[in-house]
């Protein structure tokens, strides 16, 4: 069979499946389908020309890569158009403390609840919680080289899917997307006003000179 009548079968794969199909199972399935033994670089032919097919302007939708497979998505000029369908149905809203959360373990991945809090300044335990319930964010084990074990987090497939990534270094870069220098925390004499801390300071030395 040739490439032109293989790639059919290829786009019925991808446009029927619920989830990124990956090159692997699409080779089986259509080897199993047709009888025939089929080569995984013919697969990648033909992927390679369905994504050329549908870069064309008058398709709304394109060939992606994304969580590790192969799906159809719709191009970015359509995006508004779509979430006017059942646009409640895919949009997860999160609070911003959610938000914080989810963009400190998508850059410090793996990182226990402690590390978040620390960076965040504030509680964790909420934020986490409701990122686990939208699959956005998973356990991956315990840091076993800190006090207790703690368990540690990281990004999900379906986030990388969401963002239409395969891994998370694929993420932008922090300076690409944002200026502000991270802040650390100061010790209590760091964070008083300068007179006050001046007059610490000159206490601390009088109580030494007695």
């Amino acid at each position: 069979m040739d490439i032109e009548q293989l790639m059919p079968h290829v786009e019925a794969l991808i446009f029927a499946s619920e989830r990124p199909i990956t090159m692997i199972e699409m080779t089986e399935m259509i080897g199993q389908a047709l009888e025939e033994t089929i080569e995984a670089e013919r697969i990648a032919t033909c992927i390679d020309a369905i994504r050329e097919k549908y870069e064309a302007s008058y398709y709304p939708f394109q060939l992606r890569e994304a969580g590790g497979g192969y799906q159809f998505l719709t191009k970015k000029a359509y995006h508004k158009t779509v979430l006017q369908l059942n646009g409640d149905k895919f949009i997860k809203k999160l609070s911003t403390a959610a938000m914080e959360t989810l963009a400190i373990i998508a850059y410090k991945q793996p990182i226990t609840k402690s590390e978040i809090e620390f960076i965040r300044g504030v509680s964790a335990d909420y934020s986490i919680q409701k990122l686990l319930e939208k699959e956005l964010i998973i356990i991956t084990g315990r840091n076993e080289d800190m006090v207790g074990k703690p368990l540690t987090y990281a990004t999900s497939k379906n986030f990388m899917d969401y963002l239409g990534i395969n891994a998370p270094n694929e993420l932008p870069a922090l300076k690409d997307i944002s200026n502000i220098d991270i802040v650390m925390p100061t010790n209590g004499s760091e964070a008083m006003p300068e007179d006050e801390a001046q007059l610490m300071v000159t206490a601390e030395g009088d109580l030494k000179a007695e």
